[in-house]
């Protein structure tokens, strides 16, 4: 593509808004900025779109996304037929992603396929939810998830209500692909598709509908019935969608001591009062510690903007603060779980999980006769699992998880859920104050009787171009290394999920395992300009003593990333 070409096009043709043009002119003179706007068109992955918000083709704007969908339309009659189909869309509370919503909305108005909306923002296990409830053929959400501000995006779903598979993600961007002309794109006004109902604002109903579904979950009803009420939680939506369902599920299953921090329920698209937007970073809790301090809170919770991840603050018996990271969280959901099945789990039982995520899990539910499958990193992967088995009754799901905050218990939707996480948290909480003890010592508990486990995520961010073939080079050097020349002299195993192994789609990504069974794994983010490592290792002796082998892990592997 010639970015130059291209910025000229976007300049000149009536079919831009003069927004976008005004945009434009603003960076004429800066070639590097043109080059990195116009160099390619913003690539539609394997869940949808995600960058920058701003003019240019390899952004996020309203032309991008009706692009996006027109060729989401092409696929959609070519593989259901032109008659009945619907879709139903959500969106955040990001800088346009209300427009966004509508732009899609349009498009497929346009093409013949009817639109539900909501008239707001809605969480993403909501939309997950919703597909499946209102039997719709696929579904839309616009949202970043924890990315920075400047960022928006757009995910796709099947009618499983989970995030499309590789085959049908390939499909939809040939169709993409093969628009050249964005100003063949026509639509109408929002107020003409609402007349002609081929776009419908949905009521209350499926609202209600998601709430009980969660509710549903609940594992052990006497717990939440004698302790909920003791439970002081302090929430923070960090300005997105979480507020109303996971206030309302919390208030309806009877945790009535929640404080909410109020600066942080403003849906400010700016996210003001942090700087990332992300549960897993420890300074967006600011806010909630202070209020925590004042009521005395036994936990402190927070959803990223769309609430599809749960970050965990809770107490040590000094009183301390603590950090609970997602492979921690989870270990404890499948404990407490198995624990209060009460030795009712069916033999065919399994829990999932990705191959970037903690053993420690897997060895928890090994104990309970329960299997644990591996699938690659992506909750779809978890989602295409939980199909298979709700149409063969191979296997009884009983939750998947990853290690990135994502946890879904229940079958309620086909992506990761934080309105339900939220509530088995604030359950497991409640049964450790029936107990005297906090979640915290209820981990360190998990460690004496399944081992200690150590894990740790290292994100390198290299933005434009010249991170894309960064990235690219640091994989072929380690794929391409031998190994006992780069540092791992203790190897016992590497896994690389390029060539399709594990019975897994090819994949992106290589595993070092070592034979005191630590490992790490590396691989390109599929949706943000940065490469990501991840760490694990095991000890039967003492936390100390995992933690030595983590940090000799990391220390040697950021040697050789810094060398290349």
């Amino acid at each position: 593509m010639c970015y130059k070409k291209e910025y000229s096009k976007w300049l000149l043709s009536e079919y831009f808004d003069s927004e976008t043009k005004e945009e434009l002119i603003s960076i004429k003179d800066d070639e590097n900025e043109i080059e990195e706007r116009f160099y390619k068109n913003l690539e539609f992955g394997t869940g949808g779109l995600r960058g920058k918000i701003g003019a240019g083709t390899n952004r996020v704007n309203k032309y991008t996304i009706r692009r996006a969908t027109a060729g989401l339309c092409e696929y959609i009659k070519k593989s259901f037929g032109k008659e009945n189909n619907r879709i139903v869309i959500a969106h955040d509370n990001r800088y346009k992603s209300r427009e966004f919503c509508i732009e899609t909305a349009k498009v497929m108005a346009e093409n013949g396929i009817k639109s539900y909306i909501f008239d707001d923002l809605r969480s993403t296990p909501e939309l997950s939810f919703a597909v499946r409830y209102l039997k719709c053929t696929m579904g839309v959400v616009i949202t970043a998830s924890h990315n920075p501000k400047e960022y928006n995006g757009y995910k796709v779903y099947d009618s499983n209500g989970g995030q499309i598979c590789i085959e049908v993600a390939d499909n939809i961007i040939a169709e993409i692909n093969s628009i050249k002309d964005y100003s063949a794109i026509k639509v109408k006004s929002y107020d003409e598709y609402l007349k002609l109902n081929m776009i419908e604002v949905l009521d209350n109903s499926v609202d209600d509908a998601f709430i009980d579904a969660v509710k549903e979950q609940i594992v052990n009803e006497d717990i939440v019935c004698k302790y909920a009420k003791d439970l002081k939680i302090v929430y923070t939506p960090i300005h997105g969608t979480g507020l109303m369902p996971i206030s309302r599920v919390l208030n309806e299953c009877g945790f009535k001591n929640l404080s909410i921090v109020e600066e942080q329920t403003i849906h400010d698209p700016m996210f003001s009062t942090v700087k990332y937007p992300n549960p897993e970073e420890i300074s967006v809790f600011d806010m909630a510690k202070k209020l925590s301090d004042k009521v005395g809170a036994d936990i402190i919770m927070g959803t990223d903007p769309d609430c599809d991840r749960v970050g965990l603050i809770v107490k040590n018996k000094k009183g301390e603060y603590k950090v609970l990271n997602g492979n921690q969280i989870g270990s404890l959901m499948v404990r407490y779980i198995l624990e209060n099945m009460n030795g009712n789990i069916p033999s065919n039982s399994v829990i999932i999980k990705t191959i970037v995520t903690s053993e420690l899990g897997a060895e928890i539910a090994s104990k309970y006769g329960v299997e644990t499958i591996n699938t690659l990193t992506g909750f779809k992967f978890i989602g295409e699992k939980i199909n298979e088995f709700e149409k063969t009754n191979e296997k009884h799901f009983i939750m998947g998880y990853e290690d990135s905050y994502g946890y879904l218990i229940g079958t309620h939707a086909r992506d990761k859920d934080r309105v339900v996480s939220a509530l088995i948290i604030c359950e497991i909480a409640a049964y450790c104050k029936s107990k005297g003890i906090s979640i915290y010592e209820y981990m360190y508990d998990t460690y004496e009787k399944y081992g200690y486990y150590s894990d740790k995520l290292k994100s390198i961010v290299i933005e434009g171009k010249k991170g894309v073939e960064k990235i690219s080079e640091i994989m072929t050097y380690l794929r391409n290394s031998d190994p006992n020349e780069i540092g791992f002299n203790d190897l016992l195993e590497i896994k690389d999920y390029k060539n399709g192994i594990d019975g897994l789609p090819k994949s992106n990504v290589l595993k070092f395992i070592m034979k005191d069974k630590s490992w790490l794994a590396i691989r390109p983010s599929g949706t943000e300009p940065k490469i990501k490592i991840y760490f694990g290792a095991k000890s039967d002796d003492s936390i100390e003593d995992s933690d030595r082998k983590l940090n000799s892990m990391y220390e040697n592997i950021m040697n050789i990333i810094e060398s290349i």
